[in-house]
Formats: structure tokens, C-alpha cells, sequence
């Protein structure tokens, strides 16, 4: 497929965002960061929508985005070269259809397409959207920001140097992400998300203990997975006030007395390495964790070494008393919990999550200048081990990865047959 321009001329990414909600906003402000391109436009369903996340851009001075009326006219602009896939989950695959569609009538062309998490949210999904990116020939990344967080690139590298390299291979990786639950409506519904939080949250999780275990350079299939353990539950949100909260901040489509989703997940997967060797991911996440907000961790542990992330660990903190006034905010951080007491504060959220450096990796690999460290493959492997993980608390038992009918599964959340009480 032929780019707008030549390749070796090329020293700017165009960059459009399909998706004009909190996610796109975050990779906005991570463009700040990025030397190298400029967001030129925005597409959303909601036009309004749309036309104010190109004016935060346009504010934030990453680029002239103008809002798009269709994304077919988002890949026929030759200001545009690459895409971020920001929406929601239910809508991923007719958008990958729509963007195929228009580049194979000849609408466009494209240098890259870059994917948010979770690639779909089923394997048949995500086998359909790696079909047909292989098809177009277009150079694809799978957004992780987790695995780009500054503190965790550096102490996996230190580790794997210093540690691993002098008492042998890390054995133990455990990732954790928790809050208080979602920004949006959909979110809560499993029909529309894929689930609960396991197919939300978990998607980070399981791909960062196997990027820790896996060692500097190699392909994460150097550590595999075989055999996962999982168990899902409904801590908070399915208890009577809860479930009346619900419906009075997000409407009647999110009743969690007919169709709730899982709260808490956590799953433990056991890998095969290249060397070897077993060694173990241990992941969990929470929509019912209460504290001053988003909480993300992350551990890796060895013979004679460890390391340790916490975000709330921020280094600033501020303290307002019973007398401070003020209204209900995320200034502090992203699922601020209190507007008073002491708060840890997390002066740049979209470098420390790992925004900053993953935007800035996929837009030098669409310019030519790096090899991606994760792709649309990446993404379908972190499908498989969702769906795997499922399957296991479903079953109440240890499955062997890959369980059988992993292509064909639909999680009991998704299709709205899940309750609390009918686990094993």
C-alpha cells in the first residue's frame, strides 16, 4: 500500500483518533510529549463530541485536529497517516470494518493503525480484526501504556541486567489495577463491554507480568502460558445500595439486579519459558477498591532480587482540612475518591501510566524509525488469556491453556447469564 508520502521524506505523523471520550483525551495530553507528530483529527459519533476534543487539541497546541464527519473521511484526508482507536469495545470491530472498507476502495492510505486495549472482546473478535489488518498490509501496535509506565521500564531493564543477570531469571511476577468503577455507562454493561472488570481491567494485567517475566529483547512467546487459574466475584456492586446507585448515576440500562458484571478478578497463570524453567503471573483487579484513587501495581521477584511499583506512591501529597470547600473533581488523580485529607498527587498522569513513551514508540514505528514492541497479535494473545480466564471461574477449576472452545466463548457476564451466587 502506497503512503501519502515517501517514507524517507516523511518527518511528521498525522495522527486522527476515532473516539473522542476519556481515553482519547489522555493520549491527547501524552502528545504533548511527542516531537515527531501532530493530531490532526477526530471522530466520533457524537458530533459535538468530536469537535470538543479537537478543540482541547487544538488548546493543547499537539496539532489543527478538526472534527471528522465520518471515519471514512478521517482515512481519505491526506493530512491524516496513522489512527488510535479509542472507543468503546462494542464498536471496535465496525470500525476496523469501516477503516478497512475505505482504504480498500481506495479512499486513503494509512502508515499505521494503533489499537487500544482490550483488542475485542471475544478471540473470534479479535481473530477478525488481526485477519483483516494482516490483510490491508498496515503497520499496527496494540496500546498497552502499563508496559510503558517510566518506573516499570526501568526497574524491568535494571532488574533483568543486575539481578537476573548475576542469581538467575525473576520466577514471580504479580500486577494489580483497582478502583472504584468506570466513567461510563457502558463500561458497566457486560452485553456492550465483554464482560466486567476482568475484560476491562485485566487486559493490563496480564500482559504485564508476562512482559516482566520475559527478558529485555525477547518475544513475550519465549514465556508461555499453560495452565490458568482464575475466579471472578461481585464484592460491591450488587449489594442493594449499591445496585440503586447504579441505576441513579448511569440509568436503567446498568441494573445490576438483572445483569450484573464481576467487581473483582484475579487470576494466576503459570508459564513454560524458553530456558526451561515454570515461572508464575499473579494478576488482580478491582472496580470495588476504595481509596484516594486509580491504584496500580506491579511486583517482580527473583532469586536474590525484587522490585516494586505503586502509583499512589506519587512523591507529592497535599492535605485539605474539614474547613476546605470544594467540588467533587479529578485534579488530584484519575478516580479521585475524597476532595479532603491527605491525597497523594500524580503530577502527570499521562507520563507516569506510560502514555507519553507508548505514544511516542508507535509514532516512530509508523514513521519507519522503530520495530513495535507490541502488535495487534500481542493483543489477541491478551484476548485468549481473558477468555482462558473466564472459562476457569466459570468451570471453578485449573484449566490447560488453550481450554478447548476457546475460539467459540462468550463469557456468561457478556451474554447477561452471570450471578453472584451461582459460583462454584
Amino acid at each position: 500500500m502506497r503512503h501519502k508520502q515517501d517514507k524517507h521524506a516523511q518527518q511528521r505523523l498525522g495522527v486522527g483518533f476515532i473516539g473522542s471520550g476519556f481515553n482519547a483525551r489522555f493520549h491527547m495530553q501524552a502528545f504533548r510529549a511527542v516531537r515527531d507528530a501532530d493530531v490532526r483529527g477526530v471522530w466520533s459519533p457524537n458530533q459535538e463530541h468530536a469537535a470538543t476534543a479537537a478543540a482541547l487539541a487544538r488548546t493543547l497546541d499537539i496539532g489543527e485536529a478538526k472534527p471528522f464527519a465520518s471515519i471514512s473521511d478521517l482515512v481519505a484526508d491526506p493530512a491524516i497517516d496513522a489512527l488510535w482507536l479509542t472507543g468503546p469495545n462494542h464498536t471496535r470491530v465496525e470500525n476496523i470494518e469501516e477503516i478497512v472498507h475505505a482504504l480498500e476502495s481506495g479512499r486513503g492510505t494509512l502508515r499505521g493503525i494503533a489499537c487500544e486495549k482490550p483488542l475485542a472482546r471475544t478471540v473470534a473478535e479479535a481473530a477478525h480484526i488481526v485477519r483483516l489488518i494482516k490483510r490491508l498490509g498496515v503497520a499496527h501496535g496494540y496500546l498497552e501504556n502499563q508496559v510503558f509506565a517510566p518506573q516499570v521500564q526501568t526497574g524491568h531493564a535494571l532488574l533483568w541486567a543486575r539481578g537476573a543477570a548475576s542469581a538467575g531469571r525473576p520466577y514471580l511476577a504479580r500486577a494489580a489495577e483497582e478502583h472504584s468503577g468506570p466513567h461510563m455507562p457502558w463500561f458497566w454493561r457486560g452485553e456492550l463491554q465483554g464482560g466486567g472488570v476482568l475484560n476491562d481491567m485485566m487486559c493490563h494485567s496480564v500482559l504485564l507480568v508476562r512482559h516482566l517475566l520475559t527478558r529485555p529483547g525477547a518475544a513475550l512467546s519465549s514465556v508461555r502460558p499453560v495452565r490458568v487459574t482464575a475466579h471472578i466475584a461481585s464484592l460491591k456492586w450488587t449489594r442493594p445500595y449499591y445496585k440503586k446507585e447504579l441505576a441513579r448515576t448511569f440509568g436503567r440500562g446498568v441494573d445490576y439486579g438483572k445483569h450484573p458484571s464481576e467487581d473483582f478478578a484475579s487470576t494466576t497463570i503459570e508459564f513454560a519459558t524458553d530456558d526451561g524453567h515454570t515461572v508464575i503471573g499473579e494478576a488482580s483487579t478491582s472496580w470495588s477498591f476504595v481509596g484516594a484513587g486509580l491504584r496500580l501495581s506491579a511486583e517482580l521477584l527473583g532469586p536474590e532480587y525484587s522490585m516494586s511499583w505503586n502509583t499512589l506512591d506519587s512523591g507529592l501529597k497535599l492535605f485539605f482540612s474539614r474547613a476546605v470547600r470544594g467540588k467533587a473533581g479529578e485534579d488530584l488523580l484519575e478516580k479521585q475518591n475524597a476532595e479532603t485529607g491527605l491525597m497523594p498527587v500524580i503530577a502527570n498522569e499521562a507520563a507516569a501510566y506510560g502514555y507519553e513513551n507508548e505514544d511516542r514508540h508507535f509514532v516512530r514505528v509508523f514513521l519507519g524509525k522503530e520495530k513495535p514492541l507490541l502488535t495487534f497479535d500481542d493483543g489477541l494473545d491478551v484476548v485468549k488469556l481473558l477468555m482462558a480466564a473466564y472459562q476457569s471461574a466459570e468451570q471453578g477449576k485449573t484449566l490447560t491453556f488453550p481450554p478447548r472452545g476457546l475460539d467459540r466463548f462468550v463469557p456468561a457476564v457478556a451474554q447477561g447469564k452471570w450471578q453472584p451466587q451461582k459460583e462454584r
